[in-house]
């Protein structure tokens, strides 16, 4: 049974300082600290015969209750055992846990740079794996699915073109439409093919044929790999001798650099026959006339400019979905943050890449054609 005396300056606990007699022992301690009148007061211990992780949780309690009535408390005499329990179980004198440490500036800026670097890194290996085993595959068929490139082929292209030609159809139609609005009030309704033929041509086509298919099948070949990543089917390739690029990546790369020219060129046409509706019944222009001018603006140049760009565009959506796919990390949600991410960055490097090649095939040709 515990003990509680109150002795001038020095409070004495006697007995077991254990789980069953702490409720006890606080009330007796609580009402001798109300009593008491001093500043400093002295804790006996060396009566105390056990005590447990609860004994100490009461001193420490006991300690915090005096410091708020200004009480400076001492624990005096204690014997080896109640020693080893209060250097084992007591939290006074601890530090108490602090957040982490919040980096500078330029401590994120490095950190940024250098995670920039490994990334840049693992993409240049990513595109000389697929540069390697793409030239390779041409001539040695192992190590790929056969029927696969048929098969990539309907997904990624087939599939892909009626979704493409509704909306080369309807930006075709939009922008005829605003073209003619404005040209016919100065006579040059006819003009209306001159800017849709050059514009679904170098840009229009391309471009929304590559936007189209990032978000359609970008999309689907980062969610796939990553999934295999995931459930470790890429580890599983791997122990039978089977390069996960070539046994994945390369088909899809022939499929969409087969697929990404074809898809284009009907953009083109399909824009094309849009801004023609509008001309049959918003300018009067027959369909003579309108592919009459039609001939005479556009170039083989502008062609080939369209068809370059798709090809850019086909290597740099397939790329950067299988980037991501490979790197991929934790379970299903990390399959759904990358295939996001994937979308995301093929858009941003294809208006990227359209901007660039822009430079360098119009730079210096001025106006004329």
């Amino acid at each position: 049974m515990i003990i509680v005396q109150l002795i001038h300056n020095t409070l004495s606990i006697e007995g077991p300082l254990v789980i069953a007699e702490v409720p006890r022992a606080l009330e007796e301690i609580e009402r001798r600290l109300q009593a008491f009148k001093g500043k400093e007061l002295d804790v006996d211990l060396s009566g105390v015969e056990r005590i447990d992780s609860a004994g100490v949780s009461l001193l420490d309690e006991v300690t915090v209750r005096a410091a708020h009535r200004s009480i400076t408390l001492r624990i005096r005499h204690v014997p080896k055992h109640a020693r080893e329990a209060l250097k084992i179980f007591s939290s006074r004198g601890r530090m108490e846990p602090t957040g982490p440490k919040r980096d500078t500036f330029f401590v994120r800026l490095g950190e940024g740079v250098v995670n920039m670097g490994r990334a840049s890194l693992d993409f240049l290996y990513l595109i000389a794996d697929t540069a390697y085993f793409s030239i390779v595959g041409l001539v040695n068929k192992r190590g790929l699915r056969k029927g696969e490139f048929v098969n990539q082929s309907v997904l990624i292209g087939m599939n892909a073109l009626p979704i493409v030609a509704l909306i080369s159809f309807l930006i075709g139609f939009i922008l005829a439409l605003q073209s003619a609005a404005q040209l016919r009030q100065f006579g040059a309704a006819i003009y209306v093919a001159d800017l849709i033929g050059i514009a679904m041509t170098r840009e229009m086509g391309p471009i929304m044929t590559a936007i189209v298919v990032s978000g359609r099948s970008g999309s689907a070949i980062a969610s796939e790999i990553a999934t295999m990543v995931v459930t470790e089917e890429n580890d599983a390739l791997k122990s039978m001798a089977l390069h996960p690029v070539r046994y994945v990546l390369v088909p899809k790369i022939y499929a969409i650099t087969v697929t990404m020219p074809l898809l284009t060129t009907l953009s083109v046409i399909i824009g094309i026959l849009g801004a023609m509706v509008i001309s049959i019944t918003y300018l009067g222009i027959g369909p003579k006339p309108f592919f009459e001018e039609l001939r005479t603006v556009l170039y083989l140049r502008d062609v080939l400019t369209g068809l370059a760009k798709s090809f850019i565009f086909a290597w740099i959506i397939a790329l950067v979905g299988a980037y991501y796919g490979f790197r991929v990390r934790g379970g299903s949600e990390g399959v759904g943050r990358v295939t996001t991410a994937s979308v995301v960055a093929s858009i941003f490097w294809v208006i990227l890449a359209d901007s660039l090649m822009g430079l360098i095939f119009y730079f210096g040709q001025g106006v004329e054609y």
